[in-house]
């Protein structure tokens, strides 16, 4: 479902990823560890379509996101990448409700039906009694659950997560690794990690060791 191809990214005279090859299957859970520097997370961003690589190109879906056009590229990162990051990026006026709809109303889907999908991704991560509370009146446990419920909204292709546990207590980090895989048994979901927690990346279906902008 994903495949990075000799890809190649460069900063300046830094070069970041130096000929990257990879393949990942639909309901596979990947992670991806490795020292800082490795490159892990600028991997992760090339294949979410935050950056482009220098060479090299990246299909999801047969679809090779390295020639896209912006508007283009931003409506297909809408429709099929949910993204989970360490600090979880709630918009701190709206409710854990309106923040999961928010994927729903770029992609100009009616309000009645965004909120239907957003109660029910809510109900069934548990969060019912929270969905009209805002950020700051949720644990950081429930933040990153509503987080999850936002990238899955528009029934993404594959999420990607960058560090999803970093942030949390070790009793928070394991309902959310749980839930992983829980979301894969139910849906057969797609997820790339990256993470410096190893009992997650040994969780994982597959373990990548980065280091030195290569895949060893």
């Amino acid at each position: 479902m994903i495949k990075v191809e000799e890809v190649h990214k460069s900063y300046g005279d830094l070069e970041v990823l130096k000929g990257v090859n990879l393949e990942i299957k639909e309901g596979e859970i990947v992670s991806i560890v490795g020292s800082s520097g490795a490159g892990k997370s600028t991997l992760l961003q090339l294949i979410g379509t935050l950056d482009k690589p220098k060479s090299g190109q990246i299909l999801i879906n047969n679809t090779n996101t390295s020639v896209l056009k912006d508007a283009k590229l931003s409506l297909f990162r809408n429709k099929h990448i949910g993204f989970v990051f360490q600090f979880h990026h709630l918009l701190p006026e709206f409710t854990a409700l309106e923040n999961v709809c928010i994927p729903a109303y770029i992609q100009h889907i009616k309000k009645e039906e965004a909120e239907k999908r957003g109660i029910e991704l809510l109900t069934s991560l548990g969060l019912q009694e929270r969905m009209h509370h805002k950020p700051s009146e949720l644990s950081g446990g429930e933040q990153q659950r509503v987080a999850v419920c936002r990238a899955l909204m528009n029934k993404p292709a594959v999420i990607l997560a960058d560090e999803p546990s970093g942030n949390l207590d070790s009793t928070s980090a394991k309902e959310l690794h749980q839930l992983f895989f829980d979301l894969r048994a139910k849906t057969n979901q797609t997820f790339v990690i990256v993470t410096h927690n190893e009992e997650l990346a040994n969780m994982a279906d597959r373990k990548l060791v980065m280091k030195d902008g290569v895949i060893l």
